[in-house]
């Protein structure tokens, strides 16, 4: 079936409306940003005027250094993106960067907060626009996007603002976002094949899925790919959220038994199952998140739930290097797919977990620093601009008011796999867990090991991260 070209815009703004098609395109390298052309002028043009305008901005004397802080690093799929804009950039301006970029995950977090806390932190960073970001924001340590316009009237005005998050903390928005995400289960059709079972579709339900992970398990191979006590965050979302639907997913308990804490008791009864079924790898409590997904990649577990970010991570196993695409296996790739989490009560299962979760913050710091203000506006702007954007959003979403056309032949197989699946999509829903401040999740989190082996109840792990959210509202 021939798929239909949707722009980015278009694609979030269906998500707005809870249903949506998406689609973007690879990642060609950034094109290196062109001055505008110079033109000749007469001695008269070019004479000083008797009165001088008033400069409206302090240039600063000289090229200057910002420090930048994002999570295009490792096997981000945009990782080699990112170089290439700020290459352009630094061209373009004659400024540098001196980047501190690292993959994200709670150590990463963690070191950020850490950063702000000890007058450490980056000119400009790429962070999540959630809870996470709760301690910055409320102590003054960004500068909001109205605050920025107010000196540089142009800034973001690509955006469409209804499609920029504000700050759960006060409701402001600061974070310019760039390209949104999705949360989805790949799977490894070889082995699906081994075992024969079928590819599953937009109807997969909760009791297939159990099925299917036995005949799996029966075949030989591990039918989840995850490491439940490094990694449990896509399992701890979508099994809360096959309890709910996208009206009340981003509730937060006020305790364990009522509503919404019993939903979230029951998901994470359900992974505790699985886990008791076998469905896991048997090292599941002590392996790495790279050490599964490996098992994956290499055909020993069948199914991954994990980010649109992967995406990237899967291509690069299916090259011989992992930083050249011409060296992709076009037949390994093709043992690939992505699908939707299998649907459960009244969540359906084409509802899916994703958003415009992170962006662009110009730090306080940065802001006033006579000589890096501009510089840090300008390279904001250049990242976020409709020309970069496209690149880093490929098949998911932005907020740019006109997003370019894109060419679907540029796609690899698993990324137009991707576009299939979120032609589908009735809804996106964001992740609870960015809500749930970092400490809260320790004991669902962290604890998962202690919940699915019986140790803890999932219903005192709750009440405990209930707890520790409500004295973070004191």
């Amino acid at each position: 079936m021939k798929m239909k070209k949707l722009t980015a815009v278009l694609m979030t703004a269906a998500m707005a409306a809870s249903m949506m098609a998406g689609c973007g395109s690879t990642a060609p390298e950034a094109p290196a940003a062109q001055a505008p052309a110079k033109t000749e002028t007469s001695a008269a043009e070019e004479a000083p005027a008797t009165e001088e305008a008033p400069a409206t901005e302090e240039a600063p004397a000289g090229p200057v250094e910002i420090t930048v802080t994002t999570t295009f690093a490792g096997e981000d799929s945009n990782a080699q993106n990112y170089k290439n804009a700020v290459a352009a950039w630094e061209a373009e301006t004659g400024n540098t960067v001196s980047d501190t970029s690292a993959t994200s995950d709670e150590t990463f977090k963690t070191r950020i907060i850490t950063d702000f806390e000890t007058g450490s932190e980056p000119d400009v960073l790429f962070f999540f626009n959630g809870a996470d970001a709760n301690d910055f924001v409320n102590a003054g340590k960004v500068v909001s996007i109205d605050d920025i316009r107010a000196e540089f009237p142009e800034f973001a005005s690509n955006m469409n603002d209804d499609l920029i998050a504000a700050s759960p903390a006060d409701g402001v928005k600061y974070a310019v976002p760039v390209n949104g995400y999705w949360e989805a289960m790949f799977v490894n059709t070889t082995v699906l094949d081994a075992a024969g079972v079928s590819m599953p579709g937009a109807d997969y339900t909760w009791d297939q899925f159990l099925e299917d992970c036995q005949k799996i398990k029966d075949a030989g191979y591990a039918p989840i790919a995850a490491a439940l006590g490094n990694i449990p965050h896509y399992w701890w979302e979508f099994a809360i959220f096959n309890q709910q639907t996208p009206d009340n997913h981003l509730n937060i308990p006020g305790a364990a038994d009522d509503a919404v804490g019993s939903q979230w008791v029951a998901g994470l009864e359900d992974i505790k199952t699985l886990y008791e079924k076998g469905y896991f790898p048997d090292n599941t409590l002590s392996a790495t998140d790279d050490e599964t997904f490996a098992m994956f990649t290499d055909g020993k577990a069948a199914f991954l739930l994990d980010g649109s970010w992967k995406v990237g991570g899967i291509v690069g196993s299916c090259q011989s290097d992992p930083e050249d695409p011409s060296t992709l296996d076009a037949d390994k790739l093709a043992g690939f797919d992505v699908t939707y989490f299998p649907g459960k009560g009244n969540r359906k299962t084409t509802d899916m977990i994703g958003g415009l979760s992170m962006g662009y913050y110009i730090t306080t710091k940065a802001w006033e620093d006579p000589d890096k203000k501009a510089a840090a506006v300008s390279f904001v702007e250049y990242m976020t601009s409709d020309e970069v954007v496209p690149l880093f959003a490929q098949h998911t979403a932005s907020a740019l008011k006109n997003a370019p056309a894109v060419d679907e032949s540029q796609f690899n197989a698993l990324q137009v796999k991707a576009m299939s699946m979120m032609s589908g999509v009735t809804s996106l829903t964001g992740a609870v867990q960015d809500l749930f401040n970092g400490d809260c999740r320790v004991s669902t989190f962290d604890g998962m090991p202690e919940i699915v082996t019986g140790s803890v109840s999932a219903a005192d792990a709750v009440q405990e991260g209930i707890d520790v959210y409500k004295d973070t509202l004191e």
